[in-house]
């Protein structure tokens, strides 16, 4: 059965660029109202009119608003204060998107403090962060879903990407675990799963003639079956969940010759330094 957004709050955290900014819009033209919260307060502030604007000049009328908040999803009360905001502009909130992320490459005993503390701090603390926040208001109402962007790098392990394998990994595995406890409450939960897609985070991969890219719309298209029609793993492309499948019935050495064989073993292995040079002194705390 499936579910209209027309008037439900959904909140997208990251949400000023990339995957975050295609599902806010998407989430406000399918009838959303849609609170940005982004670490970057002022371009979170810049999307959310953006999109207003979008959705007032496509005229149906069937449109949501946005609004764009700063939130540094690795603080747990400033998660909650976000939160009392967007529910004092919009009400209660049905969908809590834990988008925010963030990927640093190359050999992990080279790795500084910093990027892990980063990685561990977003990509999973974030998430679980997100996560109980949005739980501790849904479950007294009954209703509500959350969707957590994992990967599937949190399924095969990839030389070049440790940490950031790590984080997905444990982001899959604590959405499972919350699955099962919101069992009979009235509160779901969705992970999805994308493969390489085309934004800053992925700059300077290498192509990889097997693996499609994907644009942040293909991620957001998900995210919107996810709240309108339920489930839960969410791959993007989906084929790539049967062909995952049969790999994992395979001994290791044969598994790991199949990935090389396709090439996905060097997609974080042979970024190209140069090209993620900007983004990764950004994320990572360099000036």
């Amino acid at each position: 059965m499936e579910h209209s957004l027309e008037g439900a709050v959904v909140v997208v955290t990251g949400g000023a660029a990339g995957i975050g900014r295609a599902t806010a819009t998407k989430m406000a033209e399918s009838g959303a109202n849609v609170a940005i919260g982004d670490i970057h307060a002022e371009k979170a502030a810049e999307t959310a009119e953006e999109i207003t604007s979008r959705v007032s000049a496509g005229g149906s009328g069937s449109g949501g608003g946005a609004i764009g908040r700063p939130l540094d999803v690795t603080d747990r009360d400033g998660f909650e204060i976000f939160l009392d905001g967007v529910e004092a502009e919009f009400g209660p909130i049905d969908c809590l998107v834990n988008n925010a992320g963030v990927m640093l490459l190359g050999p992990v005993d080279q790795e500084s403090p910093a990027a892990t503390k980063a990685m561990i701090d977003v990509n999973l603390l974030g998430v679980i962060n997100g996560t109980q926040a949005a739980m501790d208001r849904m479950k007294p109402r009954a209703r509500g879903r959350i969707v957590n962007i994992a990967s599937q790098a949190g399924k095969a392990g990839m030389a070049g990407g440790a940490t950031y394998c790590a984080t997905k990994f444990g982001v899959i595995g604590f959405s499972e675990a919350v699955r099962a406890e919101l069992k009979g409450t009235g509160v779901s939960i969705s992970w999805v799963l994308p493969g390489l897609v085309n934004t800053e985070l992925s700059a300077g991969l290498p192509d990889i003639p097997l693996m499609d890219l994907l644009s942040p719309d293909d991620i957001a298209d998900a995210v919107l079956k996810a709240l309108t029609r339920g489930g839960s793993e969410i791959w993007v492309p989906a084929r790539n969940q049967w062909l995952d499948a049969p790999a994992r019935l395979l001994p290791r050495p044969m598994r790991e010759k199949v990935f090389a064989m396709t090439g996905a073993d060097k997609v974080l292995a042979e970024a190209d330094p140069d090209t993620r040079q900007d983004y990764e002194d950004r994320h990572s705390g360099v000036s």
